[in-house]
């Protein structure tokens, strides 16, 4: 580890919450795919090089990519947080080790963590989906929930919360990879918030999605939805991209979560489960109370025989980091479909201070609700076990 981009190694901070954190993220690291593939295809797996600039990067399909840590800075001095770990070495450990990764949750008292892909799999998986063979493609999504599930769940199945990726392209094979994984424990596939930006079919094309879908509600499995994981928003020429697609999170979950809701299958299973990752909950009241004004005033929004406000509360969850001038909207929202995501170990990330960042923005709110909204929720929803004492006391 380069020393000097690092602060000094913090102090376990005193565990104040319980937390189930519903958004962070894995750093593959360079074994991941070893020995996974089937042999006639593991030559052409995805692996480690070193570039001539001195830097390693994923190479796969031809194809190079560069972020091999992602915006993995947790951890890092500010002033180094200027330009991506383009090493292992200028990353924590706990970005890539799951061993490392439990200490560093148990530093932040993080009791739990779904944790998404990074860049060589995509948020998704669509680096493996959008193949130009789709049989290595799909030969990777295998691998790549194999290697969660042996190295990081297994070890630690009560701190880890399994989250998996599959073969979006080809229903069936979808619909057999979310099967698989569920019979062995995983709770939750990461799908694109918006499918059609990436060359998928869009939600409306029910041959495609219709049993994609029902292998999800049949097997219990949380559909997560995570913002740019189907890519940013246009912009305009010459505007700051990263700054202002980071600035837009919220509106690009709003309209997600508007495209799903309205593609229907919220109301055609009400069982079903989506959760919104990264995008916050300060536009959650806006959109319940526009469907409703678009229900009663427009007429727009009748047909339905259950209000679409009311569709939104039953099938849709949100996470957030804080959201300290919108926190006290959660009783319109809900505070049963609210969770926290501490967003390890990226830039926005609360580590290794999620306890005090919450103190400070929700420290007034009532005990039960802060279990709820800590971790009883996201207990709930992906099925996974608590500790014998849910904290906050009261």
């Amino acid at each position: 580890m380069s020393a000097y981009l690092f602060l000094p190694e913090p102090e376990p901070r005193a565990a104040e919450y319980t937390i189930i954190s519903v958004d962070d993220h894995v750093v593959e690291p360079p074994h991941t795919f070893d020995g996974r593939l089937p042999a006639r295809l593991q030559e052409r797996a995805p692996r480690i090089v070193e570039t001539p600039e001195g830097n390693q990067a994923w190479e796969f399909e031809g194809d190079r990519y560069t972020q091999v840590g992602m915006n993995a800075v947790a951890g890092r001095r500010p002033e180094t947080i200027t330009f991506e770990p383009f090493r292992f070495d200028q990353m924590r450990q706990g970005c890539y080790d799951v061993d490392a990764r439990v200490r560093d949750m148990d530093i932040n008292g993080v009791w739990a963590s779904v944790n998404f892909p990074s860049q060589i799999t995509g948020f998704c998986g669509r680096v493996f989906f959008a193949t130009h063979d789709q049989e290595l493609g799909h030969a990777c999504v295998r691998a790549w929930n194999d290697w969660l599930y042996d190295e990081w769940h297994s070890k630690y199945p009560d701190r880890i919360v399994p989250l998996g990726i599959t073969h979006l392209t080809d229903p069936a094979l979808a619909v057999e990879e979310i099967r698989r994984n569920a019979a062995r424990g995983f709770t939750s596939v990461t799908f694109p918030e918006r499918p059609h930006a990436i060359g998928l079919p869009s939600l409306w094309d029910r041959d495609h999605w219709d049993p994609i879908i029902q292998a999800c509600v049949d097997t219990d499995t949380v559909i997560s939805l995570h913002v740019g994981s189907s890519g940013l928003q246009n912009h305009p020429p010459g505007a700051p991209r990263l700054q202002l697609g980071a600035t837009l999170f919220g509106q690009q979950s709003l309209r997600a979560c508007a495209e799903w809701l309205w593609s229907e299958y919220p109301l055609r299973y009400p069982d079903l489960k989506i959760a919104m990752s990264e995008g916050g909950i300060g536009w959650v009241a806006m959109l319940l109370d526009r469907l409703d004004n678009i229900v009663d005033r427009s007429g727009y929004g009748t047909g339905w025989e259950v209000r679409p406000a009311d569709v939104l509360r039953r099938n849709f969850w949100f996470c957030t980091i804080d959201d300290p001038s919108t926190i006290d909207t959660r009783h319109r929202i809900g505070v049963e479909n609210i969770m926290v995501e501490t967003d390890y170990p990226h830039g926005d990330s609360t580590w290794p201070d999620t306890q005090s960042v919450l103190e400070k923005a929700w420290g007034h709110i009532d005990p039960a609700e802060l279990r709820a909204m800590c971790s009883e929720n996201a207990a709930a929803l992906y099925r996974h076990p608590l500790p014998a004492t849910v904290l906050p006391l009261g």
